[in-house]
């Protein structure tokens, strides 16, 4: 009788490994950080092989860490970064250039050229997505165009392109599986979200060969088995690997957001918000992104998708910059001084605006202020300002998606804020749901490889598992929140198009 799923969870920053239990419990984990490499201003890279020993140490350490035995697990679950590309030489293994992160500017003026050639149109009906840097395609596109070695590779059919999670499995099974799921394809702007395949059209206008794409499929199966002979990790051999998903498409799964009109959104250095939309997709109107979340027991579930740029790093700059608080708490125990902002509010727009608003000249600001204005306040309207992001982008959700929130449920570091979560109830006139386990993206890629091997029965005992910490209800009247929200809008209006272009 198996007792544990493994979870490797390889973020922007560090990899981990969590050992899951049947209740869904921690057993043991471990963490490695690894290096930020920044070859220049706006250019954001990381050595794949650094992302490799980093997850296989966290791997080798966690099972030492938790005493857990190889025959006692059931399966493997991987979850990754989304969008951060990898090239690499199918003979050798080894990669032809650096891991060009999601955050990485560098395909800016490219995607500026798709744009010019009328492609925006054919990519937000076909990919769901918006033409941007933030995607795989021009990252891909950079490095056939800038790697002599890449572009000879791929001629002669021995090159192999991934994202991490790819990366991991095919280093997992020494080079027998070259496979993604539907979740990380739907990220690289090259994937057609209604016929579940790479786009020929796309492919072919990127000059971007088809034969360098890995095989797509659903988010739960077994798509191979742990190598023999992986060094710190050899008892693991023949262990199977059941599941690849992207880590916000992971989150709303180990969220138990199972049904549509169901939202998490994770309080993280910036926010991520999605909506499951079940079996039909969604096209914004709203500037938001639609995507397949995840691919199980033969169907796909849609999301939509928002994300705002600047939330826990606007705590970060309240203790960095300004030197108002010492301490993340800190901004809490402030906010909780006073009974509201005192008619201020701050726009969060360091790097410009996201969704709904999509204005990169906008800048920060903070409106409202008088001379009875105080640190406190100013903490208040930090916190506001955070939950008013989320409530912009579920607004735009409502209206895109037809269907009204029962619930957010809520994750991430920063969820971890009482006072925050309550404001965020009052501007979203419906509860926030926040669970007891918040690794919940560890936890989302061990259920998915649990079910794909039959550790767990089904959706309807995941739901039984998930527990919660604590609700919060909205406790404020409509009219109040209005008028909350409308001062929130015309501070948006003050920020928008703050810098001459």
């Amino acid at each position: 009788m198996f007792k544990y799923i493994l979870a490797l969870d390889q973020g922007t920053t560090s990899s981990r490994t969590i050992v899951f239990n049947k209740q869904g419990e921690i057993c043991a984990k471990a963490q490695y950080e690894y290096e930020q490499i920044y070859p220049q201003a706006g250019w954001v890279e990381h050595n794949p092989d650094s992302i490799l020993k980093s997850q296989l140490r966290s791997l080798a350490d966690a099972l030492i860490e938790g005493q857990i035995e190889a025959k006692d697990i059931a399966a493997i679950g991987i979850t990754n970064q989304r969008e951060t590309t990898i090239l690499w030489d199918k003979r050798t293994g080894k990669p032809v250039y650096n891991a060009i992160v999601w955050q990485c500017r560098r395909t800016a003026e490219m995607c500026e050229q798709l744009k010019a050639e009328g492609l925006g149109d054919y990519i937000k009906e076909h990919t769901g997505l918006i033409i941007d840097a933030y995607f795989s395609a021009t990252k891909i596109k950079w490095i056939l165009e800038n790697v002599p070695e890449a572009r000879q590779l791929a001629d002669e059919g021995n090159l192999l392109f991934g994202t991490v999670d790819t990366w991991l499995i095919w280093n997992l099974t020494a080079g027998r599986v070259h496979v993604t799921d539907y979740s990380n394809a739907s990220r690289t702007m090259l994937f057609d979200v209604d016929k579940l395949c790479w786009d020929e059209y796309l492919c072919n206008k990127l000059d971007i060969p088809m034969s360098i794409l890995p095989r797509v499929a659903p988010s739960s199966e077994v798509y191979g088995a742990v190598a023999q002979g992986i060094p710190g990790i050899e008892a693991l051999a023949g262990i199977p690997i059941c599941s690849a998903i992207g880590d916000q498409p992971a989150a709303l799964f180990g969220q138990a957001c199972f049904k549509p009109g169901q939202a998490k959104n994770t309080y993280g250095t910036g926010c991520f918000l999605l909506m499951n939309t079940g079996n039909t997709r969604v096209r914004s109107e709203n500037q938001l992104v639609t995507g397949v979340a995840w691919g199980l027991g033969g169907e796909v579930v849609y999301d939509i998708e928002g994300s705002a740029f600047n939330a826990g790093s606007i705590i970060q700059w309240l203790r960095d910059e300004l030197n108002i608080i010492e301490n993340a708490p800190q901004c809490d125990k402030f906010a909780e001084q006073v009974p509201d902002s005192n008619g201020i509010y701050l726009v969060p727009a360091f790097t410009g605006l996201g969704a709904p608003y999509w204005d990169m000249y906008a800048r920060a600001c903070i409106v409202g202020m008088t001379r009875g204005t105080n640190k406190k306040h100013i903490c208040r309207a930090v916190l506001e300002a955070i939950t008013f992001q989320m409530t912009d982008l579920l607004e735009a959700m409502r209206a895109d998606s037809g269907t009204d929130l029962s619930e957010l449920r809520v994750d991430g570091g920063a969820s971890i804020s009482n006072i925050m979560m309550q404001i965020q109830a009052n501007m979203i006139g419906t509860s926030v749901n926040r669970p007891k386990c918040v690794e919940t993206t560890a936890l989302g890629a061990a259920y998915l490889a649990g079910l794909a091997v039959g550790f767990w029965s089904g959706i309807d005992e995941i739901e039984q598992i998930r527990e919660v910490s604590r609700v919060f209800e909205p406790q404020i009247s409509k009219e109040e929140r209005d008028a909350l929200y409308g001062g929130w809008k015309r501070a948006v209006e003050r920020a928008k198009g703050w810098v001459e272009h």
